[in-house]
C-alpha cells in the first residue's frame, strides 16, 4: 500500500519564519546557558537557511532545544524533571530497517530493567519542500490490535481499529488466535509514499499483568499494559526546523486505570469492576468505587513488578515544584488547566489552585497530521495518550505524565 493519496499536510515555513524561530532560539540557549559565541553562531546560521531554506542543529543545540520543548509541553504535568531528558540523536536514519532497530533501541534504554528514564528519539528532519525520510504513524510504539466482532463488540483496543486494518493492508500476518493484547507492528512511512509494517521485537517490550493484593479476581480479568508509553508520532519543532521524535515519559496510574483500562471504548473494564466488588446498581458512587480500586491494581502491579509509575497526587505536587522553579528563573510557565487537573485530581492538589500562560511556547511538540489521518485519529489530540482514541470523546483531559512533553497546540 502507498500514501500517494495523503499528501504533505503542512505549509512549509518560509524563509524568513525559519530565520525568526532559529534567531528566537538561538539567543534562548545563548542566554540561559551563559555560551558565548552567539553573533558568530547566528551569522553562520542565517546564511544556511538563505542557502538551503533550513539548518543544521549542532548535537548541544539539539539536546537544550529538546529539553525546552519538554519545558514548554503545556498539557504535561511531570515536567519537573525536564532536565534529565535523555536525547538520542539519530538524524542520519533513513530506511525503515534501520529505524525498526532504533525504535527497538529507543524501548529497550527507556525500559531501563524498570526504572523507566525518559528519552526521546530524533530523527532525520522535515525538510523544505516535502516528508522527511521517515515519519511514524503509530500514536506509541506499543500499542494492541482491536479485532471486531460480528455483534460490534471488539478484541483487543477499540481505539486501535484503524491502525489495526492499516498493519494488515500492508502485510501484517493476522495472529493465529486473536487476543485482546496483540502487538501491532510499526506503520512506518518513508518519503516515497510508501508504508512498511515492521514487527515488533517483542523481547523489548515490558508488559504488566493487573491484579490486586485484596481483591484476587481482578487478576482473573487478565489485564495487562505496556510499561513504558513511547509517544511516537509528534513533531519536535526547534528554531524553524520540524523532526518526527519518539519520546516517552512514564505512566501515571490513572491514566492506565481510568481511561485505558475503564472508559467504554477503550477496554471497558468498569462493569466488571463494579461486578466483582457487588456494587448495588443503586449505588450512585458505584464507578468511583470501582475506578479507585483498578487504580489500586495498577499502582500494586507496576511497584510489585519494580517498574516505574506515579500517582496524581505525587505529580501533582512535583508541578508545583516546577512552578516554583520557573517562576524563579523569571520563566513564563504555560499550561493547559483542564489537562493538568483532570480526574481524579481534587481542589487540594496545588496544581488545582491556579490558573497558566495559555501561550504556545516554542520549541515545543505538535501533532503530525498526516501520521493522525493515516492512523484514524479525529485530528491533532494530545498524546498523552495512551488516551488517544478514535473519537471525539477523547479530546478531553487525560490525567498523565505518559507524554512527558504534550503541548496544547493551535
Amino acid at each position: 500500500m502507498t500514501t500517494a493519496a495523503i499528501t504533505y499536510p503542512s505549509t512549509p515555513p518560509t524563509q524568513g519564519a525559519v530565520s525568526d524561530e532559529a534567531h528566537a532560539f538561538l539567543r534562548l540557549l545563548h542566554q540561559e546557558t551563559g555560551q558565548p559565541g552567539f553573533t558568530r553562531r547566528w551569522r553562520n546560521v542565517r546564511a544556511e537557511i538563505g542557502a538551503t531554506g533550513t539548518w543544521r542543529h549542532t548535537s548541544e543545540e539539539l539536546t537544550f532545544g529538546a529539553r525546552v520543548a519538554w519545558r514548554n509541553s503545556a498539557r504535561c504535568i511531570g515536567r519537573l524533571r525536564w532536565q534529565s531528558l535523555h536525547v538520542r540523536d539519530r538524524r542520519n536514519l533513513t530506511t525503515p530497517q534501520a529505524a525498526r532497530a532504533e525504535l527497538t533501541a529507543h524501548l529497550r534504554q527507556a525500559t531501563n530493567g524498570g526504572r523507566v528514564r525518559s528519552v526521546v528519539t530524533i530523527l532525520a528532519p522535515v525538510p523544505p519542500d516535502g516528508p522527511p525520510p521517515i515519519r511514524i504513524i503509530n500514536p506509541q510504539l506499543v500499542r494492541y490490535a482491536a479485532w471486531p466482532n460480528a455483534d460490534d463488540t471488539v478484541i483487543g483496543d477499540p481505539a486501535n481499529r484503524d491502525l489495526t486494518q492499516l498493519a494488515l493492508a500492508n502485510g501484517w500476518p493476522t495472529p493465529p488466535t486473536r487476543g485482546p493484547h496483540d502487538i501491532l507492528p510499526w506503520i512506518v512511512a518513508t518519503d516515497d509514499n510508501r508504508l512498511h509494517a515492521l514487527p515488533v521485537n517483542q523481547t523489548a517490550v515490558l508488559e504488566i499483568r493487573i491484579h490486586h493484593p485484596h481483591h484476587a479476581w481482578i487478576g482473573d480479568l487478565g489485564l495487562r499494559w505496556p510499561a513504558v508509553p513511547v509517544i511516537s508520532h509528534m513533531l519536535l519543532s526547534i528554531g524553524g526546523v520540524n523532526y518526527p521524535a519518539p519520546f516517552n515519559g512514564f505512566f501515571m496510574a490513572s491514566e492506565i486505570a481510568a481511561r485505558n483500562l475503564a472508559d467504554n471504548d477503550r477496554y471497558g473494564q468498569l462493569p466488571a469492576v463494579v461486578k466483582g466488588l457487588h456494587l448495588d446498581s443503586d449505588d450512585r458512587l458505584r464507578h468511583d468505587k470501582a475506578l479507585i480500586v483498578l487504580q489500586e491494581a495498577v499502582l500494586h502491579s507496576f511497584e510489585t513488578a519494580g517498574v516505574t509509575i506515579t500517582d496524581h497526587h505525587r505529580e501533582s505536587a512535583h508541578f508545583a515544584r516546577f512552578v516554583r522553579r520557573e517562576e524563579a528563573a523569571r520563566r513564563t510557565v504555560v499550561g493547559d488547566w483542564s489537562w493538568l487537573n483532570s480526574y481524579p485530581m481534587t481542589p487540594k492538589d496545588p496544581s488545582w489552585q491556579r490558573y497558566y500562560s495559555t501561550a504556545t511556547a516554542w520549541p515545543g511538540f505538535r501533532p503530525y497530521p498526516d501520521a493522525a489521518a493515516l492512523a484514524g485519529e479525529p485530528g491533532p489530540t494530545c498524546p498523552h495518550a495512551t488516551a488517544t482514541a478514535a473519537a471525539a470523546a477523547h479530546q478531553r483531559a487525560a490525567p498523565s505524565t505518559a507524554a512527558a512533553t504534550c503541548p496544547h497546540h493551535t
